[in-house]
């Protein structure tokens, strides 16, 4: 299994949110790309690149991702990203992958767009849960049932399926295994990115028995609770 550290983005600092509220934000640090060329440096292979305000209101943090591309960080990028011309503007600035919510939610039509303009193994459909039905538009919409946002992003030809548990994101309360179980059954053997909830090395143990294929993790990771290559190594099952 592959650890994927999550640096999440909102006024230009390096914050999380609790249960994707944006009422409940911890700060820990003033610079994006610093935190993420870390990360690469300690032997990540990819980060998580979340642009908060691109997902709530759709308005994106001027140079975000040709900075990050700039400075040679792999970097999958989220928030915001609703059209085939937003994830190619994401790729022509460094991304190698994107990452887009609302659209599977909402719009399968264009993530169908998405997949075929950038490629299916560019694109990453983010499932952010909460009671069984997935949000999108930075968890302020009313959602849709799981198993057929699920259906619509295989049918629309991504590559992954990330699937957040909205109540767990950025509460160190534990993955929901039980969720990341349900969404790998009907994935139809589509990688299946967890996230949400990390908060020990015992975590991640129970997430590689799951079988997915990697796992987000951002508090725990900036809190400092372990070190990128304790995580590495727990996900091999060292």
């Amino acid at each position: 299994m592959q650890v994927i550290p999550a640096v999440d983005v909102l006024g230009g600092a390096v914050v999380r949110l609790r249960r994707g509220e944006y009422n409940a934000v911890t700060r820990f640090g003033d610079d994006p790309v610093a935190v993420a060329r870390d990360f690469m440096a300690a032997g990540a292979e990819i980060v998580h690149v979340v642009d908060l305000e691109a997902a709530r209101s759709g308005r994106s943090t001027a140079g975000l991702w040709p900075r990050l591309g700039e400075a040679g960080v792999r970097f999958q990028a989220a928030g915001g990203i609703r059209r085939a011309g937003d994830a190619v503007d994401a790729i022509a600035a460094g991304a190698t992958r994107v990452v887009s919510g609302t659209t599977a939610v909402w719009e399968p039509k264009r993530l169908t767009e998405m997949s075929q303009t950038i490629g299916g193994e560019n694109l990453v459909a983010a499932i952010d849960v909460r009671s069984g039905r997935a949000y999108g538009a930075g968890w302020l919409d009313g959602g849709q049932p799981l198993a057929q946002v699920v259906e619509q992003a295989i049918d629309a030809g991504v590559g992954r399926i990330m699937v957040t548990s909205v109540p767990r994101d950025g509460t160190l309360d534990g993955p929901d295994v039980k969720l990341v179980k349900s969404v790998m059954a009907g994935a139809r053997g589509i990688p299946v990115v967890a996230s949400g909830g990390v908060s020990s090395l015992d975590d991640l143990g129970l997430l590689v028995d799951t079988g997915c294929e990697s796992v987000v993790v951002g508090r725990a990771l900036l809190e400092g609770r372990f070190s990128f290559q304790e995580a590495a190594a727990a996900a091999q099952g060292r």
